[in-house]
């Protein structure tokens, strides 16, 4: 009974093969299930096993087709015909097949799939299939006269069903594809929407590929039109709007030829006129007769050369003015140039004289509050040291190293003494650039500003890590960090808080000291002015603002730089970036060395006379 139910629907809906499916993919009545190429049941099986209903292209061989239906695979087998512009190749015979294949569970009374309804529609020569398509996309009067339009249904790159014509009365079956769209439409899997060789001819097209049940792309579904009647209606609409175009312009000069004589008389005459006046000729058009626009135009020109030879009268006369009043005004710019340039060298020389007077107000401080504190009684303690030596004899063998560290003491303290006079005396600095430790002139620089602690109380904090020398004058160094370090004291509030000397390796390329304090701070819009001379923040008497100008001139002068960063009411930083190996200009180095050689002419006698002293 399930037997002859099958055959009947299978012949009333077209079906190529139709089976019930046991739960176990086995044929319950006529056929069982075809595996998959790697020998498992389908993905659409499967699925309808699990109660959902599946619709998908599969690709069968021979053996397969053989299975679901006796002679299916005779019926498909199709030879492989020699198509211009396809892709070689070794193969002969199609004997696949490519079915439309539907999977339906069936369920009892619980749901429960009991068995699946499985059908095919095998799309190899079936034209019906590919008509029914052309019919719907191609409906009356959609293309152009004599034009026709194609379906087609490729395996692989094989034509399986077509309406394309190899021949007046038969169908290209067994062509295949031209090249081009098999790379991009197999291969890359996109859509080729574009003109195409379709087997003898041209073809508007458009190519998508056909995804089997696995994801593969197993061929592709085309339809197009042929080309040459589309083409042939655009060249006659081309050719006649071109006869429309050459008619328009015939009119067009028949009527610009004779408006053009109203205007070639007035044209004429102005013409004539401008190449009078060009050559300096006084001459007018006259009266015109003809009222229209070209006519009104010609009356204006005569009246725009009368009022432009008026102007011109004008002009000159103002000419010979302005020569008078540019004479006048190039005297009084030379004069007040000249000024300007003796105000300038007034200016130089002035700010020279200001960077020392800066230098000699920081020795004021300096020399007031350590110089004269320190310098006596270091005299008096080494004198009674040697008193003290010679009263005891052989008795200060005991305490002889004691004493010898005291007198040691002393001596840092006059070296301190020195370096501070050294400081006072920037013209008569005789050291060249060395290679110094900077951690050493930043102690000694908190040794020359702790005299600032008699009016103010606030703390310094050495922070020391710098590793690598770095060649500079060692004074110069000293006086930058001095100034930053004074102003660092005087940015505190009440003279009350905490200064930071900060020294740190820079990269490979030297070193980094900071100065930061946790004073007042600078406000925002007075940074970029800090650096600028006579720039100041300070109580009058504080200071000149040539400070900050000084030291950052100096340390430009290595190569280095001054940078700073300031909060309002929580502090500033500055950073003194310093070169390891910094150019300075060779006339400059040779005068160091001449002041060098002369210091040390001078200052030999010091040195022999601090000697006598230590070893007494």
């Amino acid at each position: 009974m399930i037997d002859e139910q099958l055959a009947d629907l299978r012949q009333t809906a077209g079906f190529s093969y139709l089976h019930l499916l046991g739960i176990d993919g086995r044929h319950l009545f006529q056929s069982y299930d075809s595996p998959n190429k790697r020998g498992h049941p389908s993905p659409s099986l499967l699925a309808a096993l699990q109660g959902f209903p599946r619709v998908e292209i599969e690709i069968f061989s021979a053996e397969n087709l053989d299975e679901q239906s006796p002679g299916l695979a005779e019926q498909v087998a199709l030879s492989l015909l020699d198509t211009p512009r396809a892709r070689p190749t070794k193969q002969e015979v199609e004997e696949r097949g490519m079915m439309i294949r539907a999977l339906y569970p069936v369920n009892n009374s619980r749901g429960q799939v009991i068995a699946v309804l499985d059908g095919g529609v095998l799309l190899n020569g079936n034209f019906q299939f590919v008509d029914t398509i052309r019919d719907l996309v191609y409906g009356p009067g959609s293309l152009p006269k004599g034009s026709i339009g194609t379906v087609t249904v490729f395996i692989n790159d094989v034509r399986i069903t077509t309406n394309v014509p190899r021949t007046p009365h038969q169908r290209a079956l067994g062509t295949r594809v031209s090249n081009e769209v098999r790379t991009k439409v197999l291969d890359l899997g996109e859509k080729w929407i574009d003109r195409a060789f379709v087997v003898n001819d041209w073809y508007i097209s458009a190519y998508q590929p056909i995804i089997d049940v696995n994801g593969d792309r197993v061929g592709m579904l085309y339809a197009g039109f042929l080309e040459s009647p589309s083409r042939n209606a655009l060249w006659r609409a081309f050719g006649v709007l071109i006869l429309l175009f050459l008619t328009l312009m015939f009119f067009s000069s028949l009527l610009s030829v004779k408006g053009a004589k109203s205007i070639f008389k007035p044209l004429e005459m102005m013409i004539a006129v401008v190449r009078a006046t060009r050559e300096g000729y006084t001459k007018r058009i006259g009266k015109i007769s003809s009222m229209d626009e070209i006519g009104v135009l010609a009356n204006e020109f005569d009246l725009l050369l009368d009022l432009l030879q008026e102007r011109n009268l004008q002009v000159q006369q103002w000419a010979g003015q302005l020569e008078e009043k540019v004479d006048e005004r190039t005297a009084e710019l030379k004069f007040k140039n000249e000024k300007l340039l003796t105000t300038i060298q007034i200016l130089r020389e002035t700010r020279a004289q200001l960077i020392t007077a800066e230098k000699l107000a920081a020795l004021g401080e300096l020399t007031a509050g350590v110089a004269h504190e320190i310098n006596n009684p270091a005299a008096v303690m080494l004198g009674n040291l040697d008193l003290l030596v010679e009263e005891l004899g052989e008795d200060a063998a005991p305490v002889k190293d004691e004493i010898d560290l005291i007198i040691e003491q002393i001596f840092r303290i006059k070296d301190i003494i020195n370096n501070l006079l050294q400081y006072a005396r920037p013209d008569q600095i005789t050291e060249i650039p060395t290679l110094i430790d900077v951690n050493e002139v930043a102690q000694h620089t908190l040794a020359l500003v702790r005299y600032l602690r008699k009016e103010s109380q606030f703390e310094i904090l050495l922070d020391l890590n710098a590793t690598r020398p770095i060649k500079i004058n060692p004074h110069e160094l000293q006086q930058v960090l001095v100034n930053l370090v004074v102003n660092a004291v005087h940015a505190l509030r009440n003279g009350e808080g905490k200064v930071y000397l900060t020294t740190r390796d820079w990269d490979q390329k030297g070193i980094v000291i900071d100065v930061e304090d946790n004073g007042l701070g600078i406000e925002e819009d007075q940074i970029e002015l800090i650096f600028n001379p006579f720039h100041t923040n300070k109580r009058v008497g504080e200071g000149t603002g040539l400070g900050l100008s000084v030291s950052y001139g100096l340390i430009k002068k290595y190569g280095g730089d001054i940078t700073v960063s300031s909060e309002r009411g929580k502090g500033s930083l500055f950073s003194v970036w310093l070169l390891e190996e910094p150019d300075i200009i060779e006339e400059e180095t040779a005068l160091i060395e001449q002041f060098y050689s002369a210091e040390q002419e001078v200052g030999e006698g010091d040195i022999n006379t601090a000697q006598k002293m230590k070893s007494a």
